[in-house]
């Protein structure tokens, strides 16, 4: 059985909905996004939940598996003019694939932070695939700045995507963003990986637990012992197998 995130870590502070407003209904600016994600990965919903926070801000999470994924676990934010989606999609084990990391963030009209990648779980591991450099050659070393929270070579690629933009300009990214999930769903068909280690993926999330910048955010809209529930036991479950 895979070990697949439920929310029921944090049922006592998530809403369960059968499908949660903002993020599976309602047309958010990061659509255009999570819409391709989904259906080119073909990904099936295992669980939802929302939470409210303060002045009107909502927190949507959604927990998907596929053919060849063990999870993907997704967060929407939506308050005002901050609209956030971050995912992470964990391939199954046993092909040594990375997992496919996103985060998406307006926090105003001019502040957009647009950031995505194939994030292995192995600590300094030169990642490489052929399909790297017959689809995305052009994309290695792209972000030669604004990687403040990221460190190429270890967990993050040569690939990974950093800019900064205002909201106009978001559908600007759309393309090379289509690009990454291309290339990571020939990743997928080609090597067709079906084991079911998720402790492949502890350092990971460890590491990632302690980069994170997100904490401080969510405590400001969701409350601290919500946020430090939420962030350590659905965003990055795997830190305590």
């Amino acid at each position: 059985m895979v070990d697949t995130p439920d929310l029921k870590s944090v049922e006592s502070n998530l809403v369960r909905v059968q499908v949660p407003l903002v993020l599976l209904n309602t047309k958010t600016m990061w659509s255009d996004y999570s819409d391709y994600l989904y259906h080119t990965l073909n990904l099936n919903v295992v669980d939802v939940g929302h939470a409210l926070g303060k002045n009107d801000a909502v927190l949507g999470s959604a927990v998907y598996s596929g053919d060849h994924i063990i999870k993907s676990r997704a967060t929407v934010i939506e308050d005002g003019d901050t609209h956030i989606y971050n995912n992470i999609v964990y391939p199954k084990t046993g092909q040594n694939l990375p997992c496919l990391g996103m985060d998406l963030m307006c926090f105003f009209e001019k502040k957009v932070i647009i950031v995505f990648d194939f994030q292995h779980p192995t600590p300094h591991f030169d990642w490489y695939n052929p399909f790297m450099t017959c689809y995305l050659g052009e994309m290695l070393d792209n972000t030669s700045k604004d990687i403040r929270f990221f460190e190429p070579g270890n967990h993050f690629s040569r690939y990974i995507y950093v800019r900064k933009c205002t909201a106009s300009e978001v559908p600007d990214h759309l393309e090379y963003f289509k690009k990454y999930v291309d290339v990571y769903k020939r990743l997928l068909d080609t090597t067709k990986p079906t084991g079911e280690d998720t402790s492949v993926y502890k350092e990971f999330d460890k590491y990632m637990l302690d980069l994170d910048p997100v904490g401080g955010f969510m405590e400001s809209k969701f409350g601290k012992e919500f946020s430090h529930d939420y962030v350590r036991n659905f965003l990055f479950s795997y830190c305590d197998l």
